[in-house]
């Protein structure tokens, strides 16, 4: 089973889906993208997200929208 890039806790927070390992919520990767910046103008930004989990989350994303569509 491959270990999720994301994680929730109530005790992080207040539970926001985040990068493993940091208090980094996902929407705010998000709401980078939906404003026209780029991966690398958000890991600027956030150097406790690494590059490798930016494209595991979209990946799975990806997954998960395509097994919705099939």
């Amino acid at each position: 089973m491959k270990e999720s890039v994301i994680t929730s806790s109530p005790d992080v927070m207040s539970g926001a889906p985040v990068f493993a390992g940091t208090r980094v919520p996902v929407q705010i990767l998000m709401d980078h993208l939906k404003a026209g910046e780029s991966i690398d103008d958000f890991l600027a930004g956030f150097p406790t997200v690494t590059r490798e989990q930016v494209i595991a989350f979209l990946q799975e994303a990806e997954e998960q929208i395509t097994k919705m569509v099939v």
